[in-house]
């Protein structure tokens, strides 16, 4: 009997194109031990056409809220019906409520109900919300292991969900929105003044990631060249203070000289050239850091 064995050069739109759907793993499990394979297997095992991809598994041991920031940084650019399997779960195995998520964008979200999901719902909008209930979704001779969901539930609703073998209307009861929503700075303008948070940094360059949007900032007028006071916060108080200039890239101002920049997603961001930013100030990021920017007048 003759094999077919599809190229080893098929790109990953044509394997899109064959599968059903794409699934897209994301956890703090990290890759040195087997669970994110364990999770790739079992998502094969039931629907081997499946394009399996990962997100990133080396986020921050239960930090919710870099799962979240991951998640709207992610999903806008996967194909409408993309399925996001995410399982930064510190609460694994308790009472904690477990969750789909579709959004106005046609993607999917499983995971935890803890705050993970609450980027992409302001972001992507809410279409439906549905509770998961296990005891639908449970396959004979299967067990679920009390401190592995990621493998044992969401991988595997996940995988049913992307293949087409469970619709959403079957994973369980509808809610009206998500019981878990992370609190956080919205972005906007105080008069002359620029205020938003700092969901994330660009943790291999050091680069400080706001969430102040380019449309905001073209309220203010500024333009490239102008000279900016930024300013970053960390629970109200002043963590770094300074004029420097807001520049299109990089390059743009000497090695080591601080800039501040609009980033790959469209919003404000701080970065020293050839430098990190965030470790030479002391910057991290999350829901209580914050930064503000005031253009100064032009001469």
């Amino acid at each position: 009997m003759r094999t077919t064995v599809l190229p080893f050069a098929l790109s990953l739109a044509a394997a899109l194109a064959q599968a059903k759907g794409a699934l897209v793993l994301q956890t703090d499990f990290g890759t040195r031990d087997g669970a994110v394979s364990a999770m790739h297997g079992v998502a094969l095992g039931i629907d081997p056409s499946l394009v399996v991809q990962d997100l990133s598994h080396e986020n921050t041991p239960y930090d919710t809220w870099e799962a979240a920031y991951r998640l709207v940084q992610t999903a806008p650019w996967w194909p409408s019906g993309t399925v996001f399997v995410s399982v930064v779960d510190p609460g694994v195995g308790t009472a904690r409520r477990s969750v789909v998520l579709r959004t106005r964008s046609g993607h999917l979200f499983v995971g935890p109900d803890n705050g993970s999901f609450t980027l992409v719902a302001e972001q992507l909008g809410i279409a439906d919300v549905r509770e998961i209930e296990e005891e639908r979704l449970h396959e004979p001779g299967r067990k679920v292991s009390a401190t592995f969901h990621g493998r044992d539930v969401f991988a595997v609703l996940g995988a049913r969900l992307a293949s087409g073998k469970t619709a959403l209307e079957q994973v369980g009861p509808a809610r009206k929105s998500l019981g878990v929503l992370l609190p956080h700075v919205r972005p906007e303008r105080r008069g002359d003044t620029l205020v938003g948070g700092v969901p994330a940094l660009d943790f291999r360059y050091g680069n400080v990631w706001s969430d102040v949007p380019d449309s905001l900032l073209q309220t203010l007028g500024l333009k490239t060249g102008d000279t900016v006071t930024v300013e970053v916060r960390h629970e109200g108080k002043t963590a770094w203070k300074a004029k420097l200039p807001f520049v299109t890239t990089f390059g743009d101002v000497a090695e080591g000289a601080p800039l501040l920049y609009v980033n790959s997603l469209g919003n404000l961001a701080l970065a020293l050239n050839m430098g990190d930013f965030a470790k030479a100030h002391d910057i991290s990021s999350g829901p209580g850091w914050e930064l503000r920017v005031n253009r100064l007048p032009r001469r």
